[in-house]
């Protein structure tokens, strides 16, 4: 059964998570699946896919090569045999904790589960207009005319139900091209009905319309009715409707005190003899006369260009030069003349390269371990566009990866137009799943609403996340985003508590933090190892 809905059920965490390619949507809802015990629904579009579980004949109703028709072919870990995903399908994964049989403790009743599943279906394709529509006998899924001689499939439904746990979900067809099911496929085995969609029923909807429909009855079938819904922005428009330019001056608490004394003279010495680039004065650090008086630094490698324009960073955005391949061993030069027990290196975005620089900073790690083996060292890396060349880098097992989402659901595409908020969340589910110490960070003053900050808070930690780092914006030169506001140190104070409540093993959260600020004491306090403030650590 599902969990018995009352005052105290808890509430549905929904996320309109936008188009993501099936893999990295796969790697956020194992995660959540595992990692989460909270209700998540997650709703998207997939780029064009195909999917079998375990017991699919491909030999009988595989029909196409699949790279000829642009699609990707992945095998899951769920029943049923091929089906398709891709864009004009709705696809909702429910990740939920069901009650059992006979209460709390039992095995659960995954056959009411599914019912429950078909019944959402049913339930929101009659609210949006079509009729005669329901289940058919021994079959699978939601049909239209089911009790005609022509019944036809609209909705696939697949679960998968694991110590009370579910993952996998159901795809709507509503403008979906069913081309790729009627000549590329046999949909979920099912040769003698065909498939159809809203579209061609007539039943002229939106996606947006489909997905408010859908979390509204969800969230009546699976919880209390509750609903913390937050969409990756559907248009522009959306993006940010506070992004107005802030007229109050800087507040005294965002004004550090820069001294340039003889101990930021021996670490810029120390960095420029090796020829290396920081972050720290790339990226415009408030943090780095402090940071540099205590003879510490975070190396940026791969050169100090990126291939891509974030709408908050001052990082040179020319076209890149080819990577340096001395300067791993001068990375860790540094590390060793500058006596660092937990190194912090970052990176700049090379989607110019074929694994997106990864293969580079593993090899940074493995000089810093031959030179200084007593050495943390701390990874910020791009997504790499969700490649599988992350994999080189987590098999270097850094002591803790970092990646940063960098802001809210709903400002990505404005903040950072070429990163994704379900792509960052794969690459950190994929890192936790690989048993990395994950990290990530974010800002505020972007626009950001308190709900949207503890929902992003909420979904770190659902995926695994056991640092997190959250700083001010302060906006690096006219041409870049305006700051919207600037957000009170009693509200960092409240997040950092929040997400700590969350199962976040350590919220580094001021109005000056930014992301290896305090890195080291960090890492000491998530792998519970002795913390000893006095030795060097490395902060940007």
């Amino acid at each position: 059964m599902l969990r018995e809905k009352s005052s105290l059920a808890p509430r549905l965490n929904v996320r309109w998570l936008g188009r993501v390619p099936y893999r990295e949507a796969l790697a956020v809802q194992t995660a959540m699946f595992s990692q989460s015990t909270k209700q998540h629904l997650l709703m998207l579009e997939h780029p064009h896919v195909f999917t079998y579980g375990s017991s699919a004949d491909l030999a009988k109703n595989l029909k196409c090569d699949p790279n000829q028709v642009g699609a990707e072919l992945v095998k899951v870990n769920r029943g049923g045999d091929i089906t398709y995903h891709g864009p004009g399908q709705l696809v909702v994964y429910p990740i939920l904790t069901l009650t059992g049989k006979h209460g709390v403790n039992g095995p659960a009743d995954i056959q009411a589960y599914v019912r429950s599943v078909e019944q959402l279906v049913i339930d929101t394709l009659v609210h949006l207009g079509l009729q005669n529509v329901g289940r058919f006998a021994d079959y699978p899924g939601v049909w239209v005319d089911a009790q005609s001689k022509e019944p036809k499939k609209i909705c696939a439904i697949g679960v998968r139900v694991s110590h009370g746990r579910t993952m996998h979900g159901f795809a709507l067809n509503v403008s979906t091209d069913l081309s790729y099911m009627r000549k590329h496929i046999v949909p979920c085995g099912i040769a003698e009905y065909p498939v159809t969609s809203l579209r061609e029923l007539g039943i002229d909807v939106t996606m947006q319309q489909v997905v408010d429909v859908v979390s509204v009855l969800a969230a009546k079938q699976f919880t209390n009715g509750e609903i913390e819904r937050h969409d990756v922005a559907w248009d522009a428009t959306q993006q940010n409707n506070a992004a107005i330019q802030l007229t109050a001056r800087k507040p005294e608490w965002l004004r550090p005190h820069v001294s340039h004394g003889p101990e930021v003279l021996a670490t810029k010495k120390t960095l420029r003899d090796l020829n290396l680039v920081t972050v720290c004065e790339e990226a415009g650090c408030p943090n780095l006369s402090e940071c540099w008086a205590d003879g510490t630094a975070t190396m940026m490698v791969l050169g100090e260009r990126c291939t891509r324009a974030c709408g908050f960073c001052l990082i040179d955005t020319r076209k890149p030069l080819a990577p340096d391949v001395n300067e791993p061993i001068r990375v860790a030069q540094a590390v060793a003349k500058m006596k660092l027990e937990h190194a912090v290196l970052t990176m700049v975005a090379r989607d110019d390269l074929a694994d997106g620089g990864m293969s580079h900073v593993a090899q940074c790690i493995r000089e810093i371990r031959v030179i200084s083996p007593n050495t943390r060292v701390e990874t910020l890396i791009s997504d790499a566009k969700g490649a599988d060349a992350l994999e080189i880098l987590f098999s270097e097992r850094p002591d803790v990866l970092n990646h940063n989402i960098e802001t809210v659901a709903r400002l990505q595409r404005q903040v950072r137009p070429s990163a994704g908020y379900a792509r960052s969340l794969s690459v950190l589910a994929r890192a936790n799943a690989a048993g990395l110490v994950t990290k990530s960070g974010f800002m505020l003053g972007l626009g950001e609403t308190k709900a949207e900050v503890e929902a992003t808070l909420t979904d770190l930690a659902a995926v695994g996340v056991q640092i997190v780092t959250i700083g001010q914006y302060l906006r690096p030169s006219a041409g870049h985003l305006p700051v919207v506001r600037w957000a009170d140190p009693s509200e960092f104070n409240y997040y950092a508590s929040f997400g700590e409540n969350l199962g976040i093993k350590h919220v580094e959260a001021s109005p000056l933090t930014r992301s290896s600020y305090h890195a080291k004491r960090a890492a000491e306090q998530t792998q519970n190892l002795p913390v000893n403030v006095q030795l060097v650590s490395v902060r940007s």
